[in-house]
């Protein structure tokens, strides 16, 4: 494995080392390593020559397509913060986090160019928007290849493993996204504890499928960084659709694939699921939000893939526990923290709890952020007495296992009692017409909240809202059942497939606002 220091020498030594290796495939396309390298030079070349240099931001709002590791690792070779963009943000999340991180230029695929032209409206440290797609160009960007073209041979430049490498921006359960602050330290670190874990070091020979999106920290670190520093190579693809994947996976014979739980769920509903020889497989990731045990052991049982769950988060870089850093795999479970990660579960006093109670993980170790940008206090808040806290809660059992129980901030409070979303959420997942649901807090003038659960149901299945409800209670405590259900086609998404459950909890509580006024 290479020994390098920063992400901005991924690549580089392969590409040296063995030129002709496959870096990428992206639909018939195949390019090499060192075709990959040329393709960063050319547009680190190309920023350096309109003024990008240490420590300037240089946002990606780009799908899964070659040129958004080439636009990433040239960034980071001139020593610049990349700041990755969510395809689904509106104009006014982009100009926010343009103007927040004074950004100075992003690169902008065609279909998403509309959101970025309102958004810099608002962010007046934009100087540079690199366009890509068949269109010409707006008035006031350029084109990848004018940006590529001709442009002189820069300076190295000097990155240390200290440097701020990327701002992420969380995904925003509360109020505006704040920007986790990552170090090439911190993602290198993140890479090495992960090798310690024999099922998750990456060698040349594998092949590894990404149709997480690249701007999530999932997808970027744990995925294309990790696969590249391998040697690996990676086959693209820039949305996730059962059975084109599962075709993908078959024909190029993929050993490592990264999904997330409404991926599987898609799957176990895909009527010819087991007629695709998934054999290759020799890991199969779960991360982004819990996945429900039903969907886990359905999996696994039509194709005899063992699904790793895994727990981790932006701020962690990501990856703190998963089921492969443990002696075996436990259903329902995150696993053991991975090696040189330390966790605990404590109470609201910052108090370890006794072993299977409840309690807040902390996490400390070198994969931490160093701190929200331009959040000072915060920051202090998030890593006082030097851990940090994740927000998230779990219980921890006699063998060191650490399962998720929920978000500190989605716990509904009924009537004094605790109802975590997660444990309706699996009940739901049992009943056979159920494919998805997400359980959010609504007001209630008895109990103060009450459960109310949004469900998408399989195609050609039924039920009634009270018939879920009568489920529900003859599994659960009355207290725990859901008030009230409302039927989905789906349910709104982020791109890597996590339920936006902030957004079902404002709808809900909206519509009780109007129905009470």
């Amino acid at each position: 494995m290479s020994t390098i220091t920063t992400l901005a020498e991924i690549v580089t030594d392969i590409a040296v080392e063995d030129p002709g290796r496959t870096a990428l495939i992206f639909g018939e396309q195949q390019i090499t390593y060192a075709q990959l390298n040329g393709m960063i030079e050319q547009v680190a070349n190309g920023l350096a020559a309109r003024g990008i240099g240490h420590g300037d931001r240089i946002a990606l709002m780009l799908p899964n397509i070659p040129q958004f590791p080439a636009a990433y690792y040239a960034a980071l070779r001139l020593g610049a913060v990349v700041v990755p963009l969510n395809l689904l943000y509106k104009a006014d999340e982009v100009g926010y986090i343009l103007n927040d991180s004074q950004t100075k230029a992003i690169f902008v695929f065609e279909m998403f160019y509309p959101q970025i032209a309102a958004g810099i409206d608002i962010a007046p440290s934009v100087e540079h928007v690199i366009f890509l797609g068949a269109s010409e160009p707006p008035p006031g960007a350029i084109s990848w290849a004018n940006l590529v073209g001709n442009a002189p041979q820069r300076e190295p430049a000097t990155v240390a493993p200290s440097d701020l490498a990327v701002i992420c921006y969380t995904s925003g359960t509360t109020g505006r996204p704040k920007g986790a602050m990552l170090t090439h330290r911190n993602f290198i670190a993140n890479l090495e504890q992960s090798d310690t874990v024999a099922k998750f070091e990456l060698t040349p020979a594998d092949r590894i499928l990404l149709v997480l999106p690249l701007f999530h920290i999932f997808g970027m670190n744990t995925g294309m960084n990790a696969a590249f520093r391998a040697g690996s190579t990676i086959a693209l693809m820039p949305r996730f659709e059962p059975v084109p994947v599962l075709e993908a996976i078959q024909a190029l014979r993929i050993t490592f694939f990264l999904g997330a739980p409404p991926m599987y769920i898609a799957w176990i509903n895909t009527p010819n699921l087991t007629d695709f020889d998934l054999s290759s497989l020799r890991i199969a990731g779960s991360g982004a939000s819990a996945l429900p045990r039903e969907v886990l052991n359905r999996f696994q049982e039509l194709t005899g893939v063992e699904i790793l769950e895994g727990y981790g988060l932006t701020e962690a870089s990501p990856v703190s526990h998963s089921n492969a850093a443990a002696p075996k795999a436990k259903a329902g479970t995150v696993g053991w923290p991975i090696p040189g990660v330390e966790a605990r579960v404590v109470d609201e006093q910052d108090r370890d709890v006794p072993q299977g109670e409840e309690g807040e993980i902390l996490l400390r170790g070198e994969n931490i952020m160093v701190g929200y940008w331009g959040r000072e206090e915060e920051t202090a808040e998030a890593m006082r007495g030097g851990w940090f806290h994740t927000g998230d809660i779990a219980t921890v059992d006699e063998e060191g296992y650490y399962t998720l129980v929920d978000r500190k901030k989605d716990m509904i409070n009924a009537g004094g009692f605790k109802v975590w979303p997660r444990e309706v959420e699996e009940v739901l997942f049992t009943h056979p017409a159920v494919q998805e649901a997400a359980v959010v807090a609504i007001p209630d003038a008895y109990a103060g909240e009450r459960p109310m659960a949004y469900v998408a149901l399989k195609a050609g299945k039924q039920a009634t809202a009270d018939e879920l409800i009568t489920y529900c209670k003859s599994r659960l405590a009355s207290f725990k059942a859901p008030a009230q259900i409302e039927f989905r086609s789906e349910l709104p998404k982020l791109p890597t497939g996590k339920i936006l459950r902030r957004v079902l909890r404002e709808e809900a509580r909206t519509r009780t606002d109007a129905t009470q006024a």
